[in-house]
């Protein structure tokens, strides 16, 4: 049996957690900034499909939220671990210098030189590290979004600006230790 596909130009914005109360709020885990999800009028469930939010509220790092049709503790139990996502259009718009990870697909990745060395096919939350999935010539290469060396301009590139040589075929060697991990002599 293969899992159900998803409606097209959704992003993840995290998964559900336990219930909050009885009445079939939960608590939303939410990747990024949680303030984002506030505005939101409805939700796609994984596996569960479109629902609008009846409610949400700030709880501590992250949200409570409650969804129209699920009701009960025991309802909202049933939904635990499942993935949450927006449709992009009704993400709220963001400050300057601020992006959503669904508008880097497709972004080209240059050198400091503007030589074109890949594009990027997706971005995967690990984490602490997220990472740049980019398709070149040899195969695809993770490059961590956070890195020094990468420079999101958005709408236009990502910018690789002394990145490790070998970075993007795969054949880079030992990554030399950050300015701030270097000894003082």
């Amino acid at each position: 049996m293969s899992l159900p596909s998803l409606p097209p130009d959704l992003t993840r914005l995290g998964h559900l957690m336990a219930p909050h109360g009885l009445r079939g709020a939960m608590r939303l885990y939410v990747i990024g900034e949680a303030a984002q999800v506030l505005a939101l009028k409805r939700l796609y469930v994984e596996e569960l499909g479109w629902r609008r939010v009846a409610s949400v509220q700030r709880l501590g790092l992250g949200l409570a939220v409650q969804l129209a049709g699920i009701d009960s503790r025991e309802a909202a139990q049933e939904l635990r671990g499942r993935q949450v996502y927006a449709h992009d259009r009704e993400l709220p718009a963001l400050d300057e210098g601020q992006y959503y990870y669904h508008e880097l697909r497709g972004l080209p990745v240059r050198d400091a030189g503007g030589t074109h060395l890949g594009d990027v096919t997706d971005v995967q939350d690990m984490g602490v590290q997220d990472l740049l999935v980019v398709r070149h010539a040899g195969g695809e290469a993770l490059i961590p979004l956070q890195a020094p060396y990468v420079a999101v301009r958005r709408g236009l590139a990502i910018v690789l600006d002394g990145a490790p040589d070998g970075l993007i075929s795969g054949e880079a060697e030992t990554v030399p230790p950050s300015s701030d991990e270097r000894e003082e002599p």
